[in-house]
């Protein structure tokens, strides 16, 4: 009786509220960032990039347009390139460091065109690279299938990608008069016609052609032009400190450089004396009195008022 007692006692000690064994102690749970699939090769990449601008408008070859919407990859060593027609030209390193680079190595911009032909495709404002952007040139050739055939970087950040395609076989495909809206092919003809009467020059023609072109939307606009310029200047900004110092020991450098080139063909660099304010006042007159022609051909001859 005595050690049934006892054992009820013992029992009775055990469930007893008491402080809890360290090793019965609550986990303490620590919430790390997981930063897996932030660079995965096997999840979609486009998301995280950041374009610039938006692409331009459609434009060119009618036949062409079907390719708007698509994307064509090549992987060549440890990156891929995907092309997307009137869109983009992005670069994926398909590696699983941590920090994989993916960019946009040029956004649908304007067409190239000489010869009365479409030579390429400009992509450009891509991401920064130094103080610049980014640009590809896409050139056209025929093939048996659609595909990104090659990539290459002919200098520094920017690229040349060559795109094979069946729509471009036939000789006349990638003419630019039969892709213009006849009103524009009207103006054209006129101004082949007044070129063959003298009433333009031969620089006046181009000029002409040139803003014809504009007008379609296959090129840029000086003015649309500049506000790419601007928007490359703003990459000039130093991001730190340090980038500012590094920039300036760069610059410093090839200062001496010059310097040591001049001093060694022995040519001055010293600042030139300043000219009055009067060598500055207006275009000179002949002694002959002959009014002196203006730089830049207007694209007339004569008078034709």
């Amino acid at each position: 009786m005595a050690a049934r007692l006892a054992g009820f006692l013992l029992l009775l000690g055990l469930a007893a509220p008491g402080p809890a064994p360290a090793a019965a102690a609550k986990m303490k749970v620590v919430e790390e960032p997981n930063a897996f699939g932030l660079n995965n090769p096997f999840l979609p990449q486009t998301s995280r990039l950041q374009p610039k601008r938006d692409p331009s408008p459609v434009s060119g070859p009618a036949h062409l347009f079907r390719l708007s919407g698509k994307c064509f990859s090549l992987v060549e060593s440890t990156y891929k390139y995907e092309f997307c027609p009137f869109h983009n030209v992005t670069q994926h390193e398909q590696t699983f460091r941590w920090n994989a680079y993916s960019g946009i190595l040029g956004i649908w911009n304007e067409w190239e065109i000489s010869n009365n032909t479409f030579r390429g495709m400009w992509m450009r404002d891509g991401d920064s690279c130094r103080s610049r952007s980014r640009q590809s040139k896409v050139e056209l050739t025929c093939g048996k299938s659609s595909r990104l055939a090659h990539v290459s970087e002919p200098s520094t950040c920017v690229y040349a990608l060559t795109f094979e395609t069946p729509l471009v076989c036939h000789p006349h495909s990638l003419l630019v008069y039969p892709a213009l809206p006849p009103a524009l092919q009207q103006r054209w003809d006129q101004l082949e016609q007044d070129l063959a009467d003298e009433l333009i020059t031969a620089q006046g023609y181009d000029k002409w052609l040139r803003v014809l072109f504009e007008d379609a939307g296959y090129l840029k606009t000086p003015e649309q032009s500049e506000s790419v310029l601007e928007g490359g200047a703003k990459d000039l900004a130093f991001q730190t400190l340090e980038s500012c110092r590094e920039a300036h020991k760069e610059l410093a450098k090839e200062l001496r450089r010059l310097k040591s080139v001049l001093t060694q063909h022995g040519i001055p660099y010293t600042r030139p004396a300043e000219t009055s304010s009067s060598e500055h006042v207006g275009p000179k007159t002949p002694p002959d009195g002959t009014a002196e022609p203006l730089r830049g051909d207007p694209g007339l001859r004569g008078n034709t008022l």
